[in-house]
């Protein structure tokens, strides 16, 4: 048996099309995951696209006007000819503009914290379930200790050592989330672990490393998965709640939080709009993932399907 025949008889790679007739026609059928995927793909779109579809550059200082401070939606600017459709904020900033260059770094916090918090918890997670013992048990107890502290009080203690910055928040993030990953690797892990095509691999005199990664980790995958579509939503939530505390990101970056914290001093005072917008994109951009996240559980996992 080559080493190719293993892989295919554990990874199990030619479902990979059927997978994906099955995850669109699952998404067909719910409305409401639809709505989700379609919320999700505007996201992305203006995430990527910010520069080129913003009305305004928010952070040109050259392109600001002082007359067109707390302007409400509809208004428009004096010198520059804008219609802020929502408003400008205590800078004279586009709000329409301000929330989609915001959701860019939300997005990218988000993302990034959540693939890099897979790479090394699953890492972690299957060299606990391969070697077992001793090493299961020390990687374990370090996972449940982890897990034991609320997640915002680690990021906050995290980030009043390191400072602000988008890499800082970053590494906060990733700290906290790995163990999450790890625990549901190893229990993937150790369902495999016993597979034939491990046993055959080992017979084969094949690494450690060649097992673990290329036979055992494909398996492991579909919840792992699920679980960074879950995870990329509460990093964003995350974020926003550091950002809105002042630890989050600098206001060179500011994030949709921090456009929330700029804008809730003048909430009660009746400019609603600098700080109600940015939070019903934060709500919705949260709402679209976990709508996608849950529907993705469903397809790789039908038996927890509602």
């Amino acid at each position: 048996m080559t080493d190719t025949a293993l892989q295919s008889q554990g990874a199990e790679t030619g479902q990979g099309g059927s997978l994906l007739r099955r995850f669109a026609a699952e998404f067909a059928e719910s409305k409401l995951a639809l709505v989700g995927l379609v919320g999700f793909a505007i996201i992305v779109f203006i995430a990527l696209f910010a520069p080129f579809v913003a009305p305004q550059d928010p952070y040109d200082l050259a392109s600001l006007d002082i007359f067109d401070v707390r302007l409400p939606p509809g208004s428009v600017g004096q010198e520059t000819g804008i219609t802020y459709w929502l408003g400008t904020d205590a800078q004279g900033r586009d709000m329409l503009s301000a929330i989609m260059y915001g959701l860019r770094v939300s997005l990218f916090v988000g993302a990034v914290s959540a693939v890099v918090s897979l790479i090394i918890g699953a890492a972690v997670g299957l060299t606990a379930a391969y070697f077992g013992g001793r090493v299961d048990s020390i990687i374990m107890r370090i996972v449940d200790i982890q897990l034991s502290f609320p997640a915002i009080l680690v990021a906050l203690i995290l980030l009043s050592i390191l400072g602000q910055g988008v890499d800082k928040v970053l590494i906060a993030l990733v700290i906290v989330q790995w163990a999450y990953y790890a625990r549901t690797a190893r229990g993937s892990a150790l369902v495999e672990r016993n597979r034939e095509y491990v046993e055959a691999a080992t017979c084969l005199g094949l690494g450690h490393g060649r097992i673990m990664f290329r036979h055992i980790m494909p398996n492991c995958m579909p919840p792992l998965i699920v679980i960074v579509t879950i995870q990329v939503a509460d990093a964003i939530a995350l974020e926003a709640t550091l950002s809105f505390l002042g630890v989050g990101v600098p206001v060179t970056e500011p994030s949709l939080g921090l456009l929330i914290s700029t804008g809730f001093d003048y909430l009660l005072s009746g400019k609603y709009w600098i700080s109600v917008f940015p939070g019903v994109a934060l709500a919705l951009a949260i709402v679209s993932i976990n709508l996608v996240g849950d529907q993705l559980r469903d397809v790789l996992n039908p038996r927890l399907k509602r």
